[in-house]
């Protein structure tokens, strides 16, 4: 039996990591400024997530929900508590996809309604709804083209205000940085907004943070930076360091209703205790303050290099977009001869998006140095 042949790879096979760096299995070593896709939170490999996991796993991996399990008491309270979200509640399950499909799921129970709004590049995951959600169709099969949404542009708050005002919307689903769509931010008075048009029309605002949330954005949600409190938020790829997990956080107004919801694997005894000591290094090593600081110094060292480019320069950046940990270098030329020159030549993972951005997703430890030292590596495939 052959793999089903469905990602275009590179030719690297990573064999291990330490922090932001990775090795493959000729022992050359990468800056690693992809995290695997944002997954990876804290650092490969960080001493106290391999113990958390290794304890646990020697303990009990897993058992189902039809038993208690502390510690998903106990990741619920830490996460209120880290995340300014003590009053909400925590459903887990495995994926960023599934959290999306629960957070629609509920909110069409609590309201009976079955339109959903959406922006345009927006990505929201591969299951049946999530995949209606998001804004390609070259990956919508013709089962999950249901007609449930309607893309609209982002930050067009008119465009929004004339659809909610039907009084037919489910929901209204938003990345607050767009991940896949090339890093494009939601505007704050755009945010405020449909936050009103939501409360007027009791529509549920979800606010997706699997990609922007858990640290990356240099707040511990990237909505937090825009004054704006969501009735669900989306959670996953951080949230474990690589372990498949994902939640969503539920505002008081909802109401559990035995069976409405369930998961077999979610919230199982080994990955909550991954996603704990997740939130501890987070806490303990301050690495969303670290994001925000050396996004900040990223963001302007790369805004210096669009404005001042060197003298026979052969590609040029256009624009630079982002918040904290989460950047997107947009090129005048498509990305791939440029990314593949980052991994082959000078040994840096990045991701990409759209066909012209670099996309910067470094785990959230990654250091001042490792960040200048990108920078230069940058410059030289410029040139």
């Amino acid at each position: 039996m052959e793999l089903f042949d469905v990602y275009p790879l590179f030719d690297i096979a990573i064999e291990h990591g330490e922090g932001c760096r990775v090795w493959d299995g000729k022992g050359q070593e990468y800056l690693d400024l992809y995290g695997g896709h944002a997954v990876i939170s804290v650092g490969h490999a960080h001493p106290h997530y391999v113990e958390a996991i290794s304890s646990q796993v020697a303990k009990l991996g897993f058992y189902s929900n039809s038993v208690q399990n502390p510690l998903q008491q106990e990741l619920a309270h830490t996460l209120g508590k880290v995340s300014g979200y003590e009053d909400y509640q925590l459903f887990l399950i495995n994926s960023g996809a599934e959290a999306n499909e629960n957070a629609l799921k509920l909110a069409s129970f609590y309201n009976g309604r079955t339109r959903v709004l959406s922006a345009e590049k927006a990505f929201h995951g591969r299951t049946s709804l999530a995949v209606e959600a998001t804004a390609n169709p070259k990956i919508i099969a013709p089962i999950n083209a249901n007609g449930h949404v309607t893309y609209l542009p982002l930050n067009d708050l008119e465009a929004w205000r004339s659809e909610l005002e039907k009084g037919d919307v489910c929901a209204v689903i938003l990345e607050c940085i767009q991940g896949v769509g090339g890093i494009r931010l939601v505007e704050a008075s755009f945010l405020q907004g449909l936050r009103e048009l939501c409360d007027k029309y009791d529509t549920v605002l979800i606010c997706d943070e699997i990609q922007c949330g858990y640290g990356r954005s240099g707040k511990f949600f990237a909505h937090q930076w825009l004054d704006v409190k969501p009735d669900m938020i989306t959670v996953a790829k951080g949230i474990c360091n690589g372990f498949p997990m994902g939640g969503v956080l539920i505002a008081p107004k909802f109401k559990p209703v035995y069976g409405q919801l369930g998961t077999t694997f979610g919230g199982n005894h080994l990955g909550c205790a991954g996603a704990l000591a997740v939130l501890d290094i987070i806490e303990s090593e301050q690495l969303v303050e670290n994001a925000r600081r050396v996004g900040e110094h990223l963001m302007t060292e790369l805004l210096k290099m669009k404005e001042n480019p060197s003298e026979g320069q052969r590609v040029h950046i256009t624009g630079v977009r982002g918040r904290g940990l989460m950047i997107g270098i947009e090129l005048d030329v498509p990305y791939k001869e440029t990314r593949n020159r980052l991994i082959y030549e000078e040994h840096v993972f990045t991701g990409c998006s759209g066909t012209h951005v670099i996309r910067l997703l470094p785990p959230l430890c990654l250091t001042m140095e490792e960040a200048d030292e990108f920078l230069e590596k940058f410059r030289r495939v410029l040139a």
